[in-house]
């Protein structure tokens, strides 16, 4: 048991006001903690072996769990909340869209984006680089999706509605289900965007006829695929709720991460000197293209170091038949947790583990590289992030186009908090763009 219980609330009270300490602080209490929020209670994994038997090792004994079903109003029956053997036809189906020749004609489109962005700066001039990064992951993640002039009224309510759904994806997945109903700004402003996006994305959908389905975006590939197994295709709902999965991922994860490499780079001169000098080794006066982004070597390492400092917060299983984990019985239908951001800063796994050091990653030296199965922010196993290599692509092009031009400087007096969210975010990221060359 997680210690600091109190009655009735359990350990919610410690969980809502700071959740990113909390989760750390189980680590000392075992490998398997458990952990009651007022009526729910929880069973938190601190150790990767454990975590790794259930993604992966004996997979078929768990199911999505309580934070995913949660979600269900915003992603319906989207791959990211699903299970079994749906799960699987529609990995089946969605897997073409996510092949490594499409996912090079993705990274055009995000060059292009990523340059326009950069380009739309000017030296000395201050920018959100929080908010830039979201404008530049949803307008590439978009412009995957939807193609065509009809379509910009969709592209204009996703970037509506997804900050108003970040803010409140977090709460929404760790309170009891009553809070859902509770009518308070938060719910209201939640349920209000999740329904608007789910709307419009309807109506794009249901304006694809036939004609429309050769063409080369997301939306026409998802119609158009055939399960090779069943022969089945999928619905015109169903179709909506992958493409809010993928904007969600596509989105989130992206543009959180692009700010930390941002902040941390900054904070980092001496990082930030040697992504320069790779980029314009690689890249030069041009802009940058998608073949340019393998070659980027130590540009990914400072990649996966911010990715690990900053990562997703709290996922869940369900247990679907009685286990042993750690020599701890849990019973079916009991909620299984384990946070990758506590995983990623234990020191038993990662040497100085709240220092950023992106030479961690290198396999010059194979002694400093971390433990099997203890790195895992694109999860593992059967539920393994459909779009990983999506969003190294995404994150490296964005990197690249903004370093091959500017240096991003932190407003003098500006402190960056971090703020509880699916991946912890900047509470703010105010930067001045100035010239490289």
């Amino acid at each position: 048991m997680a210690p600091g219980r109190l009655p009735v609330l359990g350990h919610a009270l410690q969980l809502w006001r700071g959740p990113i300490a909390f989760l750390e602080s189980l680590r000392p209490a075992g490998a398997v903690v458990r952990v009651d929020l007022g009526g729910w209670p929880l069973h938190v994994l601190t150790d990767p072996d454990l975590i790794h038997t259930v993604l992966v090792g004996e997979a078929q004994d768990y199911g999505r769990g309580r934070i995913f079903e949660k979600l269900r109003p915003l992603f319906g029956n989207g791959i990211a909340t699903t299970d079994g053997a749906f799960h699987r036809k529609q990995r089946r189906l969605m897997q073409p869209a996510f092949q490594r020749n499409r996912i090079s004609r993705y990274a055009e489109l995000m060059c292009r984006e990523a340059d326009a962005m950069a380009s739309s700066w000017s030296a000395g001039t201050e920018v959100r680089v929080d908010r830039e990064m979201r404008r530049f992951a949803l307008s590439a993640v978009a412009g995957m999706i939807f193609s065509g002039d009809v379509d910009q009224p969709a592209v204009r309510e996703v970037h509506r509605s997804f900050p108003i759904i970040l803010e409140g994806m977090l709460v929404r997945t760790v309170m009891p289900k009553a809070f859902d109903r509770l009518p308070i700004p938060l719910n209201r402003r939640f349920d209000g965007a999740a329904t608007r996006l789910r709307a419009i994305i309807d109506e794009v959908v249901a304006e694809y006829g036939p004609e429309d389905r050769g063409q080369d975006d997301l939306i026409s590939l998802l119609l158009s695929s055939t399960d090779a197994e069943t022969g089945e295709t999928m619905s015109a709902e169903q179709v909506r709720d992958e493409l809010i999965t993928i904007l969600f991922g596509g989105t989130e994860t992206a543009s959180t991460t692009l700010s930390w490499i941002f902040h941390e780079l900054a904070r980092h001169p001496d990082v930030e000197k040697r992504v320069h000098a790779e980029v314009d080794a690689v890249v030069g006066d041009r802009p940058v293209r998608p073949d340019d982004l393998a070659a980027l070597t130590y540009t990914r390492s400072v990649f996966e170091e911010s990715l690990r400092l900053h990562s997703p917060l709290l996922f869940t299983r369900r247990t679907l038949t009685p286990v042993t984990l750690g020599g701890v019985a849990i019973p079916a239908g009991a909620e299984i947790a384990y946070s990758p951001y506590a995983l990623h800063r234990d020191p038993a796994l990662f040497r100085d583990p709240t220092t950023f050091d992106a030479d961690r990653w290198s396999d010059a030296d194979p002694s400093r590289l971390p433990r099997l199965n203890s790195f895992i922010p694109f999860g593992a196993g059967q539920h393994k992030c459909i779009g990983d290599a999506f969003a190294v692509a995404e994150i490296l092009s964005a990197v690249a186009s903004v370093a091959s031009r500017w240096r991003l400087a932190p407003v003098p007096g500006s402190v960056v908090k971090e703020v509880p969210a699916g991946i912890p975010l900047p509470d703010a990221l105010p930067m001045v763009p100035v010239p490289r060359r």
